[in-house]
């Protein structure tokens, strides 16, 4: 069997390549300046008040600013080359990138257990691995990476078996696989926004490849059996359980919906269009994680409604694109990438947003391209590569049925792909 590598000469899956989606760069490129302009408009009052309570602290008003700086050009750097690395790479090694991302996990896991000094304990949870200056790394990360490679490729082979829905071939194979997962994500390091990320990107691709309703319905319920029991296993859970439906309380920094408080204080402030650059008051030091999971409240202090409007319009453009790609993929593998770089994203923005503005229980998780931090803002640019280099082998009618029709509409937006001879790729 011929490899489906595409080269110059030889189409990927029957298409040959055209112009890709550049509205992914576009949307990307401006939520990534966003990201920036924040960091260095808060990162000094960030530096000010960590210096002020950490003795040993000793942040530059420019540290957060060129350390985001730096992540940006490596995320850069993985967009390209995901845009690059060919697909058929990925799918014949769909089992070393799984096995990686949790060993990368125990890793992590045993590192925190015996106190190693790369395995920092952030509040109370062992997350990443921090090599000193400007390197770290979250394994979960690489096994949100890992889960939508495999998910992809189990679930296209499981398409062409017609076995979507067994329940020995297909479903609980891949719950086996998301409860190891979530095992490490959500029980050890203790992050259920994570987990649902994980759960997110699983869920939208069953439903790109066809699972029933009765399917779709037995794993609603296990899945809210699941997070209930999780939830009233860990303490910190339950409480801000209880903050969510206590609703506002600015009371002192321990209290559960203080976080929450303050957001909605910095989203209020900005009013219609912001106090400006740079103005920021719940940046000195009112409002936890300023930079990182609340950093949505802060744009809102920044550029107000406007401005927030913008940037989920942003995510919101990013977030139809890849639907598009999904939509006019022939290949369920490419099909099915798309699709949960889709649920990933949605799960993020979702989730940070929903926290930050007590929509739902507080839950720590990162605003794709703008919080600042180095691992998630890299692999999700290179998901986003991914996603560029599929955009480029689409069709230009919408797929039916696993059919091949091309059509005529769109063409300004896919290029000029032509079919090849499928004989060719067999």
């Amino acid at each position: 069997m011929r490899s489906s590598k595409p080269t110059k000469s030889r189409p990927l899956y029957g298409i040959r390549r055209h112009r890709g989606d550049y509205r992914i760069i576009l949307y990307m490129g401006a939520l990534m300046l966003f990201g920036l302009v924040v960091m260095y408009a808060i990162g000094p009052q960030r530096a000010h008040v960590l210096n002020n309570a950490f003795s040993d602290a000793n942040y530059t008003d420019t540290h957060f600013f060129v350390r985001q700086s730096m992540y940006l050009i490596i995320a850069i750097g993985a967009f390209i080359t995901m845009a690059k690395l060919p697909v058929s790479w990925l799918r014949s090694h769909t089992q070393q990138i799984l096995l990686t991302a949790f060993l990368l996990c125990t890793l992590l896991a045993i590192g925190g257990a015996v106190g190693l000094p790369i395995v920092p304990e952030i509040g109370g949870a062992y997350r990443w691995f921090n090599f000193g200056g400007f390197a770290s790394l979250q394994p979960s990360e690489m096994l949100k990476f890992a889960i939508l490679i495999f998910g992809a490729a189990f679930l296209a082979l499981r398409v062409r078996e017609n076995s979507v829905n067994d329940r020995d071939a297909s479903l609980i194979p891949m719950a086996i696989v998301l409860a190891a997962a979530s095992f490490f994500v959500i029980v050890l390091q203790k992050d259920m926004g994570t987990g649902m990320s994980l759960l997110a990107i699983v869920v939208a691709m069953y439903i790109a490849a066809g699972a029933n309703k009765k399917v779709g319905a037995i794993a609603i319920a296990a899945i809210l059996l699941a997070g209930v029991a999780l939830i009233i296993a860990a303490p910190h859970r339950m409480e801000r359980v209880a903050a969510f439906l206590a609703g506002d309380s600015v009371t002192t920094s321990n209290d559960e919906t203080y976080q929450i408080a303050h957001a909605k204080i910095a989203i209020g402030s900005g009013g219609l269009t912001g106090v400006g650059i740079g103005n920021s008051v719940q940046a000195t030091g009112y409002l936890p994680e300023v930079i990182n999971d609340a950093v949505f409240a802060v744009l809102g202090e920044m550029f107000g409604f406007v401005g927030l409007v913008i940037i989920l319009g942003l995510y919101g453009g990013l977030l139809i694109r890849l639907l598009s790609i999904a939509d006019r993929s022939a290949e369920p593998l490419l099909r099915f990438i798309a699709v949960g770089i889709f649920g990933w994203l949605a799960a993020h923005v979702i989730i940070n947003v929903g926290s930050v503005t007590g929509l739902m229980p507080l839950t720590g998780i990162t605003l794709p391209l703008l919080s600042f931090g180095g691992t998630s803002m890299i692999v999700m640019s290179a998901v986003l590569g991914l996603a560029f280099q599929i955009s480029q082998y689409t069709q230009y009618d919408t797929v039916k049925n696993g059919g091949y029709n091309e059509g005529t509409r769109s063409r300004r937006g896919v290029g000029r792909s032509r079919h090849a001879n499928r004989s060719r790729t067999t």
